[in-house]
């Protein structure tokens, strides 16, 4: 018994070890990611709805991130999220409301509502992208929080988006960043056992399902 409890020790301490290193690795690539240039596509990924109908601190940042963007580069804008149990409306239908009111032509947004993570905003994106009639897509841009940007660019890839790009938004500090920080290193670990396993875990159900592996 003796020997089982150090070795499950041992397990516990590397697993917390490994873990902090994770979570290590996101802050510093928080501020490695190179600022996007050239693309011919912006892609907003979406985040909280208040109540009240209007995008959070978080998501507002993003979008001003993808104005400013769009500002220096014009293209088309893709914003994505569906609508969760405690939001008023899908998160792209309020993106697609705020970039329009803040003068972004409506032309020039394109807008996913049934996407609910990472994964799924860049494939409803990609299939939004090749629906438009006569649009040429080599380098998308993608606009996210800082601490996102890492993986956000990894997803991009496995799904199509060998030059994707980050544009990435600031981020609440304090206790906010500590726990945004902290569940992204969770969320490496689980991108990590699909890439290694070839399943794809579901967050809202914990069901798991086939996915295509991408090389």
């Amino acid at each position: 018994m003796k020997a089982l409890r150090r070795i499950l020790l041992g397990l516990l301490i590397a697993g917390i070890l490994f873990y902090a290193g994770v979570v290590a690795m996101v802050m510093i690539r928080c501020g490695s990611i190179p600022q996007a240039e050239n693309y011919d596509a912006i892609i907003v990924l979406g985040a909280q709805v208040k109540p009240d109908g209007t995008p959070n601190l978080q998501l507002q940042w993003r979008l001003d991130a993808a104005i400013e963007a769009w500002q220096r580069r014009r293209c088309v804008l893709v914003v994505c999220g569906a609508q969760g149990d405690d939001e008023p409306a899908p998160e792209g239908e309020v993106m697609y409301g705020y970039l329009v009111d803040h003068g972004i032509p409506a032309e020039d947004v394109l807008k996913d509502t049934s996407s609910f993570n990472t994964r799924e905003n860049l494939r409803n994106a990609a299939a939004l992208l090749a629906e438009r009639e006569g649009l040429e897509i080599r380098r998308v841009a993608i606009v996210t929080s800082d601490y996102h940007v890492a993986r956000a660019l990894s997803l991009a890839r496995d799904e199509g988006f060998a030059d994707a790009q980050g544009i990435p938004s600031p981020t609440l500090g304090g206790w906010y960043r500590v726990k945004n920080l902290t569940r992204e290193g969770v969320a490496w670990i689980k991108y990590w056992a699909e890439k290694l396993t070839g399943f794809q875990i579901s967050n809202s159900n914990f069901k798991v399902k086939s996915i295509t592996r991408t090389n």
